[in-house]
């Protein structure tokens, strides 16, 4: 089986191509926005090239399927618009005149759904209802796939944790401060209490966010990408619970041995307006269980753990500008 992975140098995008790897008689053309250097291969830039030129390219890799974690979260509106929904347009435009039998595997975003309800869980048919650029465009780019005509489905992903996030989403954030509050002590392990006379100052910590391993979302794209028949438009990848950002980041600051003082200041979320009007995001994961088998496999301190032991490598690069796939509106609450 042929699978394009496009964003494969991002931070689900690599965690993708590890779990494809272990499949049998799978190969994974190479491909990304440059086309040059050792081990190149084909040069796919979702965010410029045309459709027809997309074909060309396409049709040169002949996929037997295409897993999209191409996308940025960080950036102007323009940016945000040409690489979360002219991308997903253009590459299902390129893909129904070179591989229109090629399943395809679109990395969506939770932020799609906007503002939830306290105390409830988001299906997919939940009204969606985005507050800012970001999410709109992610809900563009999903209505692009969805109304292809095209064999396939968008993975709406809730807030990605676990090793080598990239400190543009917030566990890479407070996981990259943490480390230099221990590098400013000369401590930085458990066992000595790491920045014990220091303070970390971040923003409004009360916001409820839903956090999946990313190793599991790379686990459900792979499911999807192989999995036998038609799948439902959308399925929702989540960790299925809501957890306090506060939480989160003691459970981090706990397992780095950080000794010193967490600071909020309750009249900002990071600077964002959007962060403190999203106070609750939660999905329903039901339907990616009933059609895939998934669910996740990490608990949030597991993810923790494998972050903290990871060392800070992760970069958030990509085959587009900013962090691949998936943040959600307010994931940069701190």
């Amino acid at each position: 089986m042929r699978i394009l992975v496009l964003g494969r140098t991002g931070y689900l995008g690599r965690h993708v191509v590890a779990h494809l790897r272990g499949l049998p008689d799978t190969h994974l053309p190479e491909a990304g926005r440059s086309s040059t250097g050792a081990g190149a291969g084909l040069r796919v830039d979702l965010a410029a090239d045309s459709p027809d030129r997309l074909a060309k390219t396409l049709a040169e890799a002949a996929p037997d399927a295409v897993i999209n974690c191409a996308g940025a979260t960080g950036g102007d509106a323009v940016t945000l618009a040409e690489v979360n929904a002219r991308g997903p347009a253009a590459l299902c435009a390129a893909l129904r005149q070179a591989a229109p039998r090629a399943r395809l595997v679109h990395l969506g975003s939770a932020a799609e759904y906007g503002p939830g309800e306290p105390g409830t869980k988001v299906t997919e048919a939940a009204a969606t209802r985005p507050l800012g650029p970001y999410g709109a465009t992610k809900l563009a780019g999903t209505a692009a796939v969805t109304a292809s005509g095209l064999d396939a489905v968008v993975l709406r992903v809730g807030n990605p944790v676990g090793p080598g996030a990239p400190p543009t989403g917030l566990p890479g954030r407070v996981a990259a401060l943490l480390r230099e509050a221990g590098a400013v002590t000369g401590t930085g392990t458990a066992a000595t209490g790491t920045g014990t006379g220091t303070m970390l100052r971040l923003g409004d910590l009360s916001a409820y966010r839903d956090f999946v391993d990313v190793r599991d979302v790379a686990r459900a794209a792979v499911l999807a990408v192989t999995a036998a028949g038609p799948l439902p438009a959308v399925l929702n990848i989540g960790g299925g619970e809501a957890v306090r950002v506060r939480d989160l980041v003691r459970m981090l600051a706990r397992r780095a041995g950080f000794g010193g003082r967490i600071e909020e200041d309750t009249g900002t979320a990071g600077g964002s307006a959007r962060s403190a009007a999203v106070s609750w995001q939660c999905s329903d994961i039901t339907a990616a269980g009933e059609a895939l088998g998934w669910r996740p496999s990490y608990t949030l301190e597991e993810s923790l753990a494998a972050l903290w032991a990871d060392g800070g490598a992760g970069t958030g690069d990509t085959d587009a500008p900013g962090m691949d796939a998936t943040g959600t509106e307010g994931d940069r609450a701190p």
